[in-house]
């Protein structure tokens, strides 16, 4: 029987392109929609300065209408050679969550790119339809021409981060949720992450931000920002709702070691000021920011803070472009920049 082992490289790592899948479900931005096309072309225009990017659309008439809607754009970063349409249907536009978990697997010293195809199911089948977003990863892994492995556990995107060294973020919130996994225990949880993507010790926060839907996703709380260097939303203010959670997984987070023993560097974000929709209050957080191969995207939430968020991660990232992009009307959906992107590693030498 052919041994095999997995590696899932970190987002900093070297990106062959970036995967979105348009929007079209109104009901995601109540009342809101308009605006949330205007924010897609922004970020791909960034986007495509940096990398290739594709786009999962409904059909030829969705491809025009984006397409002419790009061509349209005044962003002149701009490079429309190197966007890409593909005809791949999805319920919603959270391809961190639905779309493919590209990983590098290892057989007999020979490397070659798969997609691991975990089960999505809308986080805990909050949302009816989701057929299509499960399938995502396949048809892109038969549009590709890649390989797939299918591990039978639900795991969306957001609720993983990796160093590339062998630690994995994640949250008790979402992964023990019963709503995703009822019949694995957390020990189960981590082997089939352990095995599927490479790494040796999970690193556990507890609860998520307020307004979140997914239950606790760690893109919206803590982050890698390098293999040794880890950088957490943190609220300040006691009476703030967010408080109590986000400062129980800083204290977490200074406890943790790597592999071999040493501490974690830990980065405090500010959280932005409260976005609400409707009264209730909406997961804005600059934890869900993106690394490309020569821009940084961070989500901005038209308060003071946006400044201190994205100087913060500048630092982080010298040899990166960091750029802010007003996601108030985008996170209307509960998510923003981190939720809607997935990132496509290179296989260097292939």
């Amino acid at each position: 029987m052919t041994e095999y082992s997995y590696f899932m490289p970190p987002e900093w790592a070297f990106h062959k392109a970036t995967w979105l899948s348009w929007p079209h479900r109104l009901e995601t931005w109540p009342g809101k929609f308009g605006p949330v096309p205007a924010v897609f072309v922004e970020i791909i225009s960034w986007l495509s300065s940096s990398e290739e990017v594709h786009i999962n659309v409904l059909d030829e008439a969705m491809e025009r209408e984006v397409y002419a809607l790009l061509c349209n754009s005044r962003h002149e970063q701009i490079q429309l050679e190197r966007i890409f349409f593909h005809r791949i249907p999805t319920n919603d536009a959270w391809c961190r969550d639905h779309g493919p978990n590209f990983v590098f697997r290892i057989t007999d010293g020979r490397v070659e790119k798969i997609i691991v195809n975990w089960e999505y199911n809308a986080w805990g089948e909050k949302y009816k339809s989701y057929a299509d977003d499960n399938a995502v990863p396949e048809r892109i892994a038969s549009l590709l021409q890649l390989p797939f492995v299918s591990p039978g556990m639900v795991l969306e995107g957001g609720s993983i981060d990796v160093n590339g060294k062998g630690i994995l973020l994640t949250s008790e919130a979402c992964l023990l949720n019963p709503n995703r996994n009822p019949s694995l225990s957390r020990e189960e949880i981590e082997h089939e992450l352990c095995r599927y993507l490479g790494i040796e010790k999970v690193l556990w926060l507890g609860d998520g931000i307020v307004g979140d839907d997914t239950d606790g996703h760690v893109d919206d709380m803590a982050r890698f920002v390098n293999e040794t260097t880890i950088v957490i939303a943190v609220e300040e203010n006691p009476s703030d709702v967010n408080y109590e959670a986000l400062q129980a997984n800083l204290k977490r987070l200074q406890r943790y070691t790597d592999l071999y023993g040493n501490p974690f560097k830990v980065l405090k974000l500010p959280m932005p000021s409260p976005v609400y929709f409707n009264g209730d209050r909406l997961p804005a957080s600059y934890a869900n920011f993106y690394i490309a191969n020569t821009v940084v995207l961070v989500p901005t939430y038209r308060c003071s803070q946006d400044f201190e968020a994205i100087e913060i991660l500048q630092e982080c990232f010298p040899e990166r472009n960091v750029i802010g992009i007003d996601c108030s009307d985008l996170v209307w959906g509960l998510g923003a920049i981190h939720c809607i992107t997935h990132e496509e590693p290179e296989l260097l030498g292939a």
